[in-house]
């Protein structure tokens, strides 16, 4: 009933290596090729010690050699982080060695804290602030050969990949939507503004190359099992994670708890509940009732779901499970 798509974080459990985080990726991507997703996005996130993607454009790659169909992407890249130069050649590269599948979604938080920005960045000047000039550097790139003395990628010239805006405020929004780009808006953890900013994207929308109308995407966290209480017991590793930030623990991914209650404070437990409000957790049955709302409330032309379950093979049951309940 709509296009359905997998935001993979590629966690690093607690006690785990990064080998099998990335390892796991690729069971994710095949087994969401294999059941129908839209794409797989890959983050950018940079000194956490539960995340593996921080060479994002290394896991797209080995994650679209895995696969044959399926759209692989960026959810996204932190342009900030970048030259545009560095980014266009590096997906022109995935473009060429796998045609027809990359897609390039852009992000302008810096995805670590800010000592590690300015490592990645050497000099902070160059900012969110350098933004949409940026995207525009990048769109050039990327497209058509310049005439000298202008710089050329190669590759990434002609390659015409296509450019998402993500964004959790309405900064991105109201830019995606002057630039004439497809949009994603973060409502997986930052639900405040979600209405607003899809509202203000569609009635600002200007039509581009890329896209005549709007296109936006939500993000949602996906916990599928066999029964409700299954399924909010797996939700227990993300709810810990989400304290574990709160109070600035750079932790590894945390196994699943039968309550997180004694684990946290009553204003961490609604700040959770907040944070999470979109979840969809439950029995497929439940999941599919929880989706429809939220389809039927925003209208979205596609969903993209993190499954953020500690076990692998549950977390591909859920893939399967989400899959059928979209069907």
């Amino acid at each position: 009933m709509i296009n359905f798509s997998l935001l993979d974080l590629a966690p690093v459990n607690q006690h785990g290596s990064i080998a099998q985080a990335l390892e796991n990726s690729k069971k994710m991507a095949i087994a969401a090729e294999n059941h129908g997703y839209h794409r797989v996005w890959l983050a950018e996130h940079h000194g956490m010690h539960g995340i593996a993607s921080s060479a994002t454009s290394l896991v797209i790659s080995h994650i679209a050699a895995a696969t044959t169909r399926i759209r692989v992407g960026s959810g996204g890249i932190m342009l900030p982080n970048h030259a545009p130069l560095v980014i266009a050649e590096q997906f022109g590269t995935l473009e060429a060695l796998y045609p027809q599948r990359i897609d390039l979604g852009l992000g302008r938080a810096p995805g670590s804290d800010m000592a590690t920005a300015r490592a990645l960045r050497r000099d902070l000047n160059s900012s969110v602030d350098d933004y949409p000039q940026s995207i525009q550097e990048l769109q050039a790139f990327l497209g058509p050969q310049q005439r000298p003395p202008a710089i050329n990628a190669i590759p990434g010239q002609d390659s015409n990949i296509p450019i998402w805006l993500l964004g959790s405020s309405l900064y991105s929004a109201k830019l995606a939507a002057a630039m004439g780009l497809s949009y994603s808006f973060a409502s997986h953890f930052a639900p405040e503004q979600l209405h607003e900013a899809l509202s203000l994207y569609r009635h600002h929308f200007k039509a581009s190359k890329q896209n005549q109308g709007p296109y936006a995407s939500a993000g949602l966290m996906a916990v599928v099992a066999d029964s409700d209480e299954q399924a909010h017991y797996l939700f227990t590793s993300v709810q810990q994670q989400f304290v574990n930030l709160r109070r600035g623990a750079n932790h590894q991914y945390p196994p699943p708890v039968d309550s997180i209650v004694g684990l946290c404070s009553e204003p961490e437990r609604h700040m959770i509940n907040h944070t999470l409000q979109y979840a969809l957790v439950g029995s497929p049955a439940t999941v599919k009732a929880k989706l429809l709302r939220f389809l039927a409330t925003t209208d979205v032309d596609e969903i993209i779901v993190s499954m953020p379950i500690y076990d692998i093979e549950a977390r591909l049951k859920s893939v399967e499970l989400f899959a059928n309940c979209v069907a």
